[in-house]
């Protein structure tokens, strides 16, 4: 099912690096929202965080991961 840009959804962080970051197991709920999508082959989406981690404010992540809120 793919994501509409500004839908609302929990995205399962833990284990993923970004920028840096490591999401540990317990970052399994991250509020945030679609800004678009990234890849279709496999799916990725490019995911505007409601809070900022050590700064990081958006993430690219695998559609399996993302989950409406």
């Amino acid at each position: 099912m793919p994501f509409a840009a500004n839908q609302r959804v929990r995205v399962n962080l833990a284990g993923l690096m970004f920028q840096g970051v490591t999401f540990h197991a317990a970052v399994t709920d991250a509020l945030g929202s679609v800004v678009k999508q990234t890849s279709q082959d496999p799916a990725t989406y490019l995911i505007d965080l409601m809070f900022s981690f050590k700064g990081l404010k958006q993430v690219e992540v695998p559609e399996e991961r993302i989950r409406l809120a």
